[in-house]
């Protein structure tokens, strides 16, 4: 839970005008807060830089309050997302199994 808007154009900035003096040797993406999607992915477009998110939810649709599929998810563009942290095994309770049915999802 870190991040402002403000402070996100910030490390984008700099992360961006970083990869102008030296192209990466390999693939860049950030992974951002689902509420900062819409401004990160107008920040990184065009650029080197993939979109990623910090969490995904492994069912594709229904009344799972303040969860987000893999399809909201990928109309952001999102190329990448976080599964298996170990915050959100030690906090949340994560098993292999929902580790596993997000990673599939």
């Amino acid at each position: 839970m870190n991040g402002s808007l403000a402070a996100n154009q910030a490390l984008l900035t700099g992360i961006l005008e970083g990869l102008a003096q030296q192209p990466p040797a390999c693939q860049v993406a950030v992974a951002v807060p689902a509420p900062y999607l819409a401004q990160v992915q107008q920040i990184v477009a065009g650029s080197a830089i993939a979109l990623g998110a910090q969490d995904v939810s492994q069912h594709a649709s229904g009344a799972f309050t303040g969860e987000v599929s893999a399809g909201m998810l990928n109309d952001f563009g999102v190329r990448y997302v976080l599964v298996g942290h170990s915050e959100r095994r030690q906090y949340h309770g994560e098993t292999d199994a929902v580790v596993a049915a997000k990673a599939k999802a």
